[in-house]
Protein backbone atom coordinates (compact mmCIF):
# COMPACT_ATOMS: atom_id res chain seq x y z
CA UNK A 1 0.00 0.00 0.00
CA UNK A 2 1.29 3.23 -1.06
CA UNK A 3 0.62 5.85 2.22
CA UNK A 4 3.54 8.13 1.84
CA UNK A 5 3.77 11.33 0.17
CA UNK A 6 5.06 11.71 -2.89
CA UNK A 7 7.33 14.67 -3.59
CA UNK A 8 4.45 16.59 -5.15
CA UNK A 9 1.89 15.79 -2.63
CA UNK A 10 4.86 16.97 0.06
CA UNK A 11 4.72 20.62 -1.05
CA UNK A 12 1.01 20.47 -1.76
CA UNK A 13 0.83 19.58 2.28
CA UNK A 14 3.43 21.73 3.18
CA UNK A 15 1.01 24.67 1.04
CA UNK A 16 -1.68 23.71 2.78
CA UNK A 17 -0.29 23.80 6.37
CA UNK A 18 1.18 26.90 5.73
CA UNK A 19 -2.31 28.60 4.44
CA UNK A 20 -3.87 26.73 7.59
CA UNK A 21 -1.54 28.42 9.94
CA UNK A 22 -2.18 31.31 8.46
CA UNK A 23 -6.09 31.16 9.04
CA UNK A 24 -7.46 29.19 11.59
CA UNK A 25 -6.37 28.65 14.93
CA UNK A 26 -4.76 25.03 16.21
CA UNK A 27 -7.26 22.27 17.49
CA UNK A 28 -6.21 21.77 20.95
CA UNK A 29 -8.23 19.44 23.81
CA UNK A 30 -10.22 21.78 25.06
CA UNK A 31 -12.34 22.44 22.11
CA UNK A 32 -15.93 20.65 22.38
CA UNK A 33 -17.53 19.17 19.62
CA UNK A 34 -21.23 21.60 19.14
CA UNK A 35 -22.96 18.29 18.32
CA UNK A 36 -22.01 16.12 21.35
CA UNK A 37 -22.55 19.32 24.18
CA UNK A 38 -26.14 18.23 25.89
CA UNK A 39 -28.51 21.37 26.25
CA UNK A 40 -26.77 23.55 23.40
CA UNK A 41 -29.70 26.35 22.21
CA UNK A 42 -30.77 27.25 19.02
CA UNK A 43 -28.98 29.92 18.81
CA UNK A 44 -25.69 28.47 19.55
CA UNK A 45 -26.33 25.80 16.62
CA UNK A 46 -27.49 29.02 14.34
CA UNK A 47 -24.29 30.53 15.42
CA UNK A 48 -21.84 27.47 14.44
CA UNK A 49 -23.52 27.11 11.87
CA UNK A 50 -22.94 30.84 10.08
CA UNK A 51 -19.13 30.03 11.41
CA UNK A 52 -19.08 26.97 8.90
CA UNK A 53 -20.59 28.52 5.96
CA UNK A 54 -18.05 31.48 6.46
CA UNK A 55 -15.28 28.78 7.14
CA UNK A 56 -16.79 26.90 3.54
CA UNK A 57 -17.02 29.96 1.68
CA UNK A 58 -13.33 31.06 2.93
CA UNK A 59 -12.02 27.94 1.82
CA UNK A 60 -13.50 28.22 -1.88
CA UNK A 61 -12.23 31.84 -2.36
CA UNK A 62 -8.57 30.34 -1.51
CA UNK A 63 -9.02 27.60 -3.86
CA UNK A 64 -9.62 25.11 -0.84
CA UNK A 65 -12.88 23.56 -1.40
CA UNK A 66 -13.38 20.94 -3.95
CA UNK A 67 -10.25 19.90 -4.60
CA UNK A 68 -10.95 17.16 -7.15
CA UNK A 69 -13.51 18.64 -8.63
CA UNK A 70 -12.89 19.86 -12.40
CA UNK A 71 -11.64 23.62 -12.49
CA UNK A 72 -15.20 24.50 -14.16
CA UNK A 73 -17.39 23.35 -11.68
CA UNK A 74 -15.32 26.22 -9.02
CA UNK A 75 -12.81 22.88 -8.01
CA UNK A 76 -9.41 22.92 -8.38
CA UNK A 77 -8.64 20.09 -10.90
CA UNK A 78 -6.42 17.98 -8.50
CA UNK A 79 -6.92 14.30 -7.29
CA UNK A 80 -8.90 12.78 -4.49
CA UNK A 81 -5.54 12.23 -2.82
CA UNK A 82 -4.74 15.89 -2.88
CA UNK A 83 -8.08 16.44 -1.12
CA UNK A 84 -7.29 13.22 1.82
CA UNK A 85 -4.38 15.46 2.28
CA UNK A 86 -5.73 18.78 3.02
CA UNK A 87 -8.92 17.58 5.09
CA UNK A 88 -5.67 15.42 7.29
CA UNK A 89 -4.52 18.67 8.01
CA UNK A 90 -7.11 20.63 8.27
CA UNK A 91 -8.17 18.59 11.24
CA UNK A 92 -5.38 19.72 13.45
CA UNK A 93 -7.24 23.45 13.23
CA UNK A 94 -10.38 24.88 15.14
CA UNK A 95 -11.84 24.62 11.61
CA UNK A 96 -14.77 23.40 10.29
CA UNK A 97 -17.53 23.33 7.71
CA UNK A 98 -19.64 21.25 9.90
CA UNK A 99 -22.67 19.56 7.96
CA UNK A 100 -22.06 21.74 5.10
CA UNK A 101 -19.14 19.75 4.15
CA UNK A 102 -21.11 17.04 4.83
CA UNK A 103 -24.26 18.09 2.27
CA UNK A 104 -21.13 19.15 -0.80
CA UNK A 105 -19.90 15.42 -0.17
CA UNK A 106 -23.74 14.06 -0.65
CA UNK A 107 -24.44 16.50 -3.11
CA UNK A 108 -21.68 16.65 -5.52
CA UNK A 109 -21.37 12.92 -6.61
CA UNK A 110 -25.16 13.36 -7.41
CA UNK A 111 -24.67 16.53 -10.12
CA UNK A 112 -21.63 15.15 -11.35
CA UNK A 113 -22.65 11.79 -11.92
CA UNK A 114 -25.82 12.28 -13.00
CA UNK A 115 -26.83 16.11 -13.59
CA UNK A 116 -27.03 17.93 -17.07
CA UNK A 117 -24.09 20.09 -17.81
CA UNK A 118 -26.02 23.26 -17.62
CA UNK A 119 -26.81 21.94 -13.39
CA UNK A 120 -23.60 21.36 -12.95
CA UNK A 121 -22.25 24.74 -13.73
CA UNK A 122 -24.97 26.16 -11.92
CA UNK A 123 -24.96 24.61 -8.95
CA UNK A 124 -21.80 23.04 -8.26
CA UNK A 125 -19.98 26.07 -7.33
CA UNK A 126 -22.45 27.77 -5.50
CA UNK A 127 -22.65 24.20 -3.47
CA UNK A 128 -19.08 24.70 -2.87
CA UNK A 129 -18.78 28.28 -1.95
CA UNK A 130 -22.03 27.66 0.59
CA UNK A 131 -23.56 30.78 -1.34
CA UNK A 132 -26.17 27.55 -1.73
CA UNK A 133 -26.60 25.53 1.64
CA UNK A 134 -28.27 21.96 0.85
CA UNK A 135 -30.09 19.21 2.86
CA UNK A 136 -30.77 15.96 2.17
CA UNK A 137 -34.33 15.12 1.39
CA UNK A 138 -34.81 11.39 1.33
CA UNK A 139 -36.73 9.77 4.58
CA UNK A 140 -39.84 9.61 5.24
CA UNK A 141 -42.08 8.28 7.97
CA UNK A 142 -43.07 5.16 6.34
CA UNK A 143 -39.25 5.03 4.33
CA UNK A 144 -36.24 4.86 6.39
CA UNK A 145 -34.96 1.75 6.06
CA UNK A 146 -36.73 0.98 2.76
CA UNK A 147 -36.15 4.44 1.28
CA UNK A 148 -37.45 2.85 -1.69
CA UNK A 149 -41.05 2.60 0.17
CA UNK A 150 -41.01 6.79 -0.09
CA UNK A 151 -44.38 8.28 -0.81
CA UNK A 152 -44.09 11.75 -1.17
CA UNK A 153 -45.71 11.83 -4.16
CA UNK A 154 -44.53 13.89 -7.48
CA UNK A 155 -47.49 14.73 -10.06
CA UNK A 156 -46.38 16.46 -13.65
CA UNK A 157 -48.63 19.69 -13.95
CA UNK A 158 -47.72 21.35 -17.50
CA UNK A 159 -43.73 21.61 -17.18
CA UNK A 160 -43.81 21.76 -13.22
CA UNK A 161 -44.29 18.85 -10.65
CA UNK A 162 -46.44 19.10 -7.90
CA UNK A 163 -45.12 18.14 -4.96
CA UNK A 164 -47.28 16.86 -1.93
CA UNK A 165 -45.75 14.62 0.60
CA UNK A 166 -43.53 14.43 4.20
CA UNK A 167 -39.78 14.05 4.68
CA UNK A 168 -38.35 13.53 7.85
CA UNK A 169 -34.77 13.53 10.12
CA UNK A 170 -33.72 16.24 7.60
CA UNK A 171 -30.47 17.65 8.92
CA UNK A 172 -30.01 21.35 8.48
CA UNK A 173 -33.58 22.03 6.67
CA UNK A 174 -33.61 25.18 8.48
CA UNK A 175 -30.62 26.69 7.45
CA UNK A 176 -31.09 25.30 3.90
CA UNK A 177 -31.71 27.11 0.63
CA UNK A 178 -32.09 23.76 -1.87
CA UNK A 179 -32.88 20.22 -1.65
CA UNK A 180 -31.81 17.00 -3.14
CA UNK A 181 -35.79 15.20 -2.90
CA UNK A 182 -36.54 12.08 -3.87
CA UNK A 183 -40.18 11.43 -4.81
CA UNK A 184 -42.42 9.04 -6.16
CA UNK A 185 -43.00 9.77 -9.87
CA UNK A 186 -44.69 6.65 -11.14
CA UNK A 187 -46.67 4.34 -8.94
CA UNK A 188 -47.42 2.37 -11.93
CA UNK A 189 -43.76 1.38 -11.99
CA UNK A 190 -42.16 -0.92 -9.47
CA UNK A 191 -40.73 0.65 -5.98
CA UNK A 192 -37.69 1.01 -6.99
CA UNK A 193 -38.25 2.29 -10.98
CA UNK A 194 -40.97 4.86 -10.19
CA UNK A 195 -38.68 7.20 -8.22
CA UNK A 196 -37.77 10.81 -9.71
CA UNK A 197 -34.43 13.18 -7.93
CA UNK A 198 -35.68 17.09 -8.14
CA UNK A 199 -33.47 19.83 -6.76
CA UNK A 200 -36.31 21.59 -4.29
CA UNK A 201 -36.12 25.25 -3.53
CA UNK A 202 -37.20 25.35 0.23
CA UNK A 203 -38.45 28.36 0.29
CA UNK A 204 -40.85 27.79 -1.90
CA UNK A 205 -44.51 28.21 -1.10
CA UNK A 206 -45.51 24.91 0.65
CA UNK A 207 -42.45 24.13 2.08
CA UNK A 208 -42.63 23.95 5.76
CA UNK A 209 -39.81 23.03 7.87
CA UNK A 210 -40.65 21.99 11.58
CA UNK A 211 -37.81 21.58 13.91
CA UNK A 212 -36.79 18.00 15.70
CA UNK A 213 -35.67 18.58 19.26
CA UNK A 214 -33.84 15.38 20.06
CA UNK A 215 -33.26 13.81 23.54
CA UNK A 216 -29.36 16.17 23.74
CA UNK A 217 -31.61 19.06 23.52
CA UNK A 218 -30.61 19.73 19.44
CA UNK A 219 -32.39 20.87 17.18
CA UNK A 220 -30.63 20.09 14.23
CA UNK A 221 -32.91 17.46 12.88
CA UNK A 222 -36.10 18.41 11.06
CA UNK A 223 -39.50 17.56 9.19
CA UNK A 224 -40.14 18.83 6.12
CA UNK A 225 -43.68 19.05 4.69
CA UNK A 226 -44.46 19.72 0.87
CA UNK A 227 -47.88 21.09 0.21
CA UNK A 228 -48.75 21.74 -3.66
CA UNK A 229 -45.06 22.45 -3.90
CA UNK A 230 -44.03 23.28 -7.53
CA UNK A 231 -41.05 22.09 -8.70
CA UNK A 232 -39.78 22.82 -12.16
CA UNK A 233 -39.17 19.83 -14.34
CA UNK A 234 -35.93 20.61 -15.59
CA UNK A 235 -34.61 20.46 -12.01
CA UNK A 236 -35.09 16.95 -12.26
CA UNK A 237 -30.93 14.79 -11.59
CA UNK A 238 -30.63 12.65 -14.01
CA UNK A 239 -33.87 10.64 -15.93
CA UNK A 240 -37.52 10.82 -15.25
CA UNK A 241 -38.64 7.59 -13.07
CA UNK A 242 -34.70 7.17 -12.97
CA UNK A 243 -34.07 8.60 -9.41
CA UNK A 244 -32.90 4.79 -7.73
CA UNK A 245 -29.65 5.47 -9.27
CA UNK A 246 -29.03 9.13 -7.85
CA UNK A 247 -29.66 7.84 -4.58
CA UNK A 248 -27.60 4.81 -4.64
CA UNK A 249 -24.79 7.52 -5.46
CA UNK A 250 -26.04 9.32 -2.86
CA UNK A 251 -26.19 7.09 -0.52
CA UNK A 252 -22.63 5.15 -1.19
CA UNK A 253 -20.99 8.17 -0.38
CA UNK A 254 -22.48 8.41 2.79
CA UNK A 255 -21.81 5.42 4.09
CA UNK A 256 -18.10 5.99 3.67
CA UNK A 257 -18.32 9.51 4.81
CA UNK A 258 -19.39 8.55 7.84
CA UNK A 259 -17.33 4.96 8.15
CA UNK A 260 -14.15 6.92 8.28
CA UNK A 261 -15.49 9.67 10.61
CA UNK A 262 -12.83 9.53 13.74
CA UNK A 263 -11.56 10.93 16.55
CA UNK A 264 -8.20 8.84 16.40
CA UNK A 265 -6.66 8.60 19.66
CA UNK A 266 -8.22 11.86 21.68
CA UNK A 267 -10.90 9.56 22.77
CA UNK A 268 -8.74 6.20 24.11
CA UNK A 269 -6.52 9.08 25.82
CA UNK A 270 -9.64 10.54 27.36
CA UNK A 271 -11.33 7.23 28.92
CA UNK A 272 -8.02 6.72 30.50
CA UNK A 273 -7.79 9.72 32.29
CA UNK A 274 -11.59 9.14 33.36
CA UNK A 275 -10.49 5.86 34.67
CA UNK A 276 -7.26 7.02 36.33
CA UNK A 277 -9.82 9.96 38.37
CA UNK A 278 -12.04 7.29 39.14
CA UNK A 279 -9.80 4.81 40.93
CA UNK A 280 -10.47 1.80 38.53
CA UNK A 281 -6.75 2.27 36.08
CA UNK A 282 -5.78 -1.11 37.42
CA UNK A 283 -9.15 -2.42 37.47
CA UNK A 284 -8.68 -5.74 34.86
CA UNK A 285 -12.20 -5.76 33.29
CA UNK A 286 -11.66 -1.76 32.83
CA UNK A 287 -7.99 -2.19 31.27
CA UNK A 288 -9.99 -5.24 29.29
CA UNK A 289 -12.59 -2.60 27.94
CA UNK A 290 -10.04 0.50 26.91
CA UNK A 291 -8.31 -2.51 25.22
CA UNK A 292 -10.84 -2.92 22.73
CA UNK A 293 -12.14 0.51 22.36
CA UNK A 294 -8.00 0.97 21.59
CA UNK A 295 -8.05 -2.22 19.40
CA UNK A 296 -11.52 -0.62 17.71
CA UNK A 297 -10.33 2.72 16.90
CA UNK A 298 -7.12 1.13 15.59
CA UNK A 299 -9.21 -1.13 13.33
CA UNK A 300 -10.79 2.71 11.64
CA UNK A 301 -7.71 3.34 11.24
CA UNK A 302 -6.67 0.49 9.34
CA UNK A 303 -9.98 0.84 7.20
CA UNK A 304 -8.82 4.50 7.13
CA UNK A 305 -5.72 3.29 5.41
CA UNK A 306 -6.73 1.05 3.24
CA UNK A 307 -8.92 3.62 1.90
CA UNK A 308 -6.52 6.28 1.61
CA UNK A 309 -3.84 3.68 -0.39
CA UNK A 310 -6.53 2.84 -2.76
CA UNK A 311 -7.29 7.11 -3.40
CA UNK A 312 -3.63 7.47 -3.94
CA UNK A 313 -3.23 4.19 -6.54
CA UNK A 314 -5.93 5.90 -7.99
CA UNK A 315 -8.05 2.49 -7.91
CA UNK A 316 -11.63 2.04 -6.42
CA UNK A 317 -11.42 1.04 -2.52
CA UNK A 318 -11.24 -2.83 -2.16
CA UNK A 319 -13.38 -2.26 1.47
CA UNK A 320 -17.26 -1.71 1.42
CA UNK A 321 -18.56 1.51 2.79
CA UNK A 322 -21.54 -0.80 5.08
CA UNK A 323 -18.24 -2.55 6.68
CA UNK A 324 -17.13 0.46 8.03
CA UNK A 325 -20.67 2.50 8.35
CA UNK A 326 -21.80 -0.85 10.77
CA UNK A 327 -18.39 -0.98 12.85
CA UNK A 328 -17.97 3.15 13.31
CA UNK A 329 -21.42 2.81 14.75
CA UNK A 330 -20.75 -0.12 17.02
CA UNK A 331 -17.45 0.95 17.83
CA UNK A 332 -18.76 4.50 18.99
CA UNK A 333 -21.70 2.65 20.99
CA UNK A 334 -19.04 0.70 23.07
CA UNK A 335 -17.14 3.65 23.84
CA UNK A 336 -20.19 5.99 25.03
CA UNK A 337 -20.86 3.19 27.24
CA UNK A 338 -17.37 2.60 28.80
CA UNK A 339 -17.21 6.23 29.74
CA UNK A 340 -20.50 6.49 31.88
CA UNK A 341 -19.18 3.33 33.62
CA UNK A 342 -16.60 5.09 34.37
CA UNK A 343 -18.16 8.08 35.05
CA UNK A 344 -20.20 6.57 37.80
CA UNK A 345 -22.83 8.22 39.51
CA UNK A 346 -21.70 11.42 38.02
CA UNK A 347 -22.77 10.17 35.08
CA UNK A 348 -26.13 11.02 36.00
CA UNK A 349 -25.30 14.82 35.92
CA UNK A 350 -25.47 17.32 32.90
CA UNK A 351 -24.54 20.15 31.59
CA UNK A 352 -22.04 22.62 33.37
CA UNK A 353 -22.83 20.97 36.66
CA UNK A 354 -20.86 17.54 34.85
CA UNK A 355 -17.93 16.34 34.37
CA UNK A 356 -16.72 17.71 30.91
CA UNK A 357 -19.73 19.59 30.60
CA UNK A 358 -21.70 16.26 29.71
CA UNK A 359 -19.90 15.39 26.89
CA UNK A 360 -20.17 12.07 27.04
CA UNK A 361 -23.62 12.03 28.26
CA UNK A 362 -24.67 13.76 25.27
CA UNK A 363 -22.54 11.47 23.30
CA UNK A 364 -24.55 8.35 24.85
CA UNK A 365 -27.72 9.70 24.56
CA UNK A 366 -27.34 10.40 21.11
CA UNK A 367 -25.57 6.99 20.00
CA UNK A 368 -28.94 5.95 18.49
CA UNK A 369 -27.72 8.43 15.62
CA UNK A 370 -24.46 6.45 14.20
CA UNK A 371 -27.06 3.20 14.07
CA UNK A 372 -29.76 4.83 12.40
CA UNK A 373 -28.35 7.71 10.68
CA UNK A 374 -27.41 7.01 7.22
CA UNK A 375 -28.92 3.50 7.24
CA UNK A 376 -29.91 1.26 9.90
CA UNK A 377 -27.00 -0.97 10.81
CA UNK A 378 -29.58 -3.97 10.46
CA UNK A 379 -29.82 -2.39 6.33
CA UNK A 380 -26.26 -2.24 6.13
CA UNK A 381 -25.96 -6.22 7.07
CA UNK A 382 -27.90 -7.14 4.60
CA UNK A 383 -25.75 -5.20 1.93
CA UNK A 384 -22.62 -6.79 3.68
CA UNK A 385 -24.53 -10.42 3.12
CA UNK A 386 -25.08 -9.46 -0.31
CA UNK A 387 -22.08 -7.34 -1.69
CA UNK A 388 -18.93 -8.75 -0.13
CA UNK A 389 -20.43 -12.38 1.34
CA UNK A 390 -22.27 -12.66 -2.06
CA UNK A 391 -25.48 -14.40 0.36
CA UNK A 392 -28.27 -14.22 -1.56
CA UNK A 393 -30.79 -11.88 -1.98
CA UNK A 394 -33.56 -11.88 0.78
CA UNK A 395 -36.89 -12.86 -0.77
CA UNK A 396 -38.53 -9.74 -2.18
CA UNK A 397 -42.08 -9.74 -3.46
CA UNK A 398 -42.40 -6.17 -3.93
CA UNK A 399 -39.76 -5.91 -6.59
CA UNK A 400 -41.68 -6.22 -9.39
CA UNK A 401 -44.86 -5.19 -8.11
CA UNK A 402 -46.62 -2.00 -8.96
CA UNK A 403 -45.98 0.61 -5.88
CA UNK A 404 -50.01 1.52 -6.34
CA UNK A 405 -50.53 -2.63 -5.74
CA UNK A 406 -48.31 -2.98 -2.39
CA UNK A 407 -50.29 -3.52 0.95
CA UNK A 408 -49.58 -0.68 3.17
CA UNK A 409 -50.09 -0.27 6.99
CA UNK A 410 -51.43 3.36 6.64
Amino acid sequence: MRIQDTPEEQAFRAEARAWLEANARPLCDADADLSRLRGHSPEAEAAHFERCRAWQSTLYQAGWAGIPWPVEYGGRGLTPAHQMIFNQEQATFDATSGFIASTIALVGPALLNHGREDQRRHYLPRLLSAEDVWCQLFSEPDAGSDLANLRTRAELDGQDFVVNGQKVWTTGAQYADLGILLVRSNPDLPKHAGITCLIADIRTPGVEVRPLVTNTGGVHFNEVFFRDVRVPRDRAIGDLDGGWAVARTTLANESVMIGTSSVGTRDVDRLAALARRAGRADDPVVRQQLARVFVNERILALFRARMEAAVRSGRMPDIDGSVMKVFWAEARAFKDQVALELLGDDALLDGDDAPEHGEWQGAFLDFPMGTIGGGTSEVHRNGIGERVLQLPREPREDRSVPFRELKTTT
